[in-house]
């Protein structure tokens, strides 16, 4: 039979060489899975729900425009507003932002814009029909108008 013996010496060291690399991995971690708003949106938004949706294939030639009541009143009054790009816009200010937003784009893709519609549930037909005037002068002809709702895939 073998003896046991009690250890005396209480003054370990922990080894710490793995310390930056775990902390290297948590912030990395955070990183990818944090999502961050690229737009703050300044108008109320109470999507209306569709029966039928389909999914968008190609994200990046879809340029949003919100309408909507705005959250600041006292600043922007209680009519319905239009925003772009973190910047409320009248209607008369859309051709030119859609002119911006189209030179943003590689030029191959240029006349494949899209722009979808956020609109609130609660908006009176007016201002939508002032945008997409404004967007047929601009000639952006596809309009997208976005809702919640189950997808269906074709």
């Amino acid at each position: 039979m073998g003896k046991f013996k009690k250890k005396t010496k209480t003054s370990e060291n922990i080894p710490t060489s793995a310390l930056p690399d775990i902390i290297f991995m948590l912030l990395f971690f955070f990183m990818v899975t944090t999502v961050l708003r690229e737009q703050e949106i300044l108008v109320e938004q109470k999507i209306p729900q569709a029966t039928q949706l389909q999914k968008l294939q190609k994200k990046t030639l879809i340029s949003y425009v919100y309408i909507g009541k705005p959250k600041n009143t006292a600043l922007y009054g209680s009519e319905p507003r239009v925003q772009a790009n973190d910047a409320l816009l009248t209607p008369a200010d859309i051709v030119q932002w859609v002119n911006r937003e189209r030179d943003a784009l590689p030029e191959a893709d240029r006349g494949m814009i899209t722009i979808s519609m956020k609109v609130d549930k609660d908006v009176k037909m007016g201002p939508i029909s002032d945008v997409q005037t404004e967007l047929r002068e601009a000639d952006a002809r596809r309009v997208l108008y976005a809702s919640v709702g189950k997808v269906v895939n074709n």
